[in-house]
């Protein structure tokens, strides 16, 4: 949604709203996003990328708002004041003072959170019924098909996408899993084992599926025992348990820090059941939400909401719910975690066990943290089981295990 604002917002500059002369001088006008924080009859504080700007308003402050599902200027329509409350999104043109903080409104472009939540919550049910997700296999462009592999405990499914005529293709930024910063893209940047998400229609004996909107990125979990933890300088030190490297990972405003409660991920890997990529739960295992073991469900929150793993509306990821990649339907793995508690920094201690989703792009030696998961040590010991067991009976297979909200973690043969 984010991405679409901007859009919206390029087109209002484009059209010369906003812009003055004063004698001769051109003054180039500005345009604002950001959320509400706080509003009175002359002023809101709006808080944007850079920080929080005082929005001055006055009786020559122009009004519209803009439906979510349809963010162009010809769908705006009349507003006023009293329609703006706490939390909405605005986009506001204005002359920006020297300092950047303050600017007085000549129009002011409102997304209510209301309108956000009902169209999030219809992108939620649409990705949650006709959704799928996976891991990419191979890529036909030619053919405009992408083969990924829909995993579960035991065995690993391939289903043929087909994007349709008229398919949209985006992909996550780096360092990023969120839904509404992520970038226009095409089949051609499509790669073997990236994680992937569509929205579409599935054929009768699902191994064909025709997409309408396809969202990749390429991530990496990497998990292992915390050795040392630097809080200056937001740093944590882990020893990978795939390669037992020390792996620098750094933490950063878009990194966000959750403990899963071990009690619970010990039931969940119990007689090896627990949660698979493709969201689906093994022998033995949970499934939060009551779906049935085998039944498909988008690993991938709703691109577009909030809400790796993924954006309410301009937080994170998949459309529709303010959810991540590698979750989004109501009852999905992400679900999940975005109900997990948020910790910080400093509840970490040594011995802690982690796992870390970072951009595949990453230096080895160092990576950047998206999302960090304490509490893992039963899925990182039911990783280490499974991947044993395919080098003792099933001719080297590779093991995997899914965190919830993570990626699937593999161990080397």
């Amino acid at each position: 949604m984010r991405t679409k604002f901007i859009q919206f917002l390029i087109l209002i500059v484009l059209s010369g709203l906003g812009s003055s002369a004063i004698g001769q001088t051109q003054v180039k006008p500005s345009a604002l996003t950001g959320d509400v924080v706080s509003i009175n009859e002359s002023k809101i504080v709006l808080k944007t990328k850079d920080g929080d700007v005082d929005i001055n308003l006055s009786d020559k402050t122009e009004y519209k708002r803009v439906p979510p599902e349809n963010p162009t200027l010809k769908a705006a329509v009349a507003a006023t004041f009293g329609d703006i409350g706490v939390g909405d999104k605005l986009l506001v043109t204005g002359i920006l003072s020297e300092d950047k903080k303050s600017l007085p409104a000549r129009s002011v472009y409102l997304m209510t959170k209301a309108d956000i939540a009902k169209k999030q919550a219809k992108d939620a049910e649409r990705w949650a019924i006709r959704g799928i997700s996976g891991r990419v296999a191979s890529v036909n462009t030619s053919a405009n098909q992408v083969t990924i592999e829909v995993r579960g405990l035991m065995n690993t499914t391939n289903v043929v996408v087909t994007a349709k005529s008229d398919a949209e293709f985006k992909r996550y930024a780096p360092n990023s899993v969120k839904y509404d910063e992520a970038l226009e893209s095409s089949i051609a940047e499509i790669k073997p084992g990236d994680m992937f998400r569509a929205v579409g229609d599935k054929s009768a004996d699902g191994t064909a599926f025709a997409a309408e909107e396809i969202v990749t990125g390429a991530f990496q979990t990497v998990a292992g025992a915390v050795k040392s933890i630097d809080t200056e300088k937001n740093e944590v030190i882990i020893a990978d348990a795939r390669t037992k490297k020390d792996v620098i990972v750094s933490l950063a405003s878009f990194s966000v820090l959750k403990k899963f409660p071990e009690e619970m991920a010990a039931r969940m890997t119990q007689f090896g059941g627990g949660m698979t990529p493709g969201g689906q739960a093994g022998q033995g295992g949970m499934r939060p939400g009551g779906g049935q073991p085998g039944e498909q469900r988008p690993a991938g929150g709703q691109p577009g909401g909030d809400r790796p793993a993924g954006i309410q509306q301009g937080q994170g990821g998949m459309p529709g719910g303010g959810r991540q990649f590698g979750g989004g339907a109501r009852g999905g793995i992400d679900d999940m975690f975005e109900r997990l508690p948020v910790i910080a920094l400093t509840d970490l201690k040594p011995g802690d066990v982690i796992a870390v989703s970072s951009s595949k792009n990453s230096p080895d030696q160092k990576i950047h943290a998206i999302k960090v998961l304490a509490g893992v040590g039963p899925f990182l010991t039911a990783a280490q089981a499974q991947a044993a067991a395919g080098r003792g009976g099933r001719g080297g297979q590779q093991g995997g295990y899914s965190i919830p909200g993570l990626d699937g973690f593999d161990f080397g043969n």
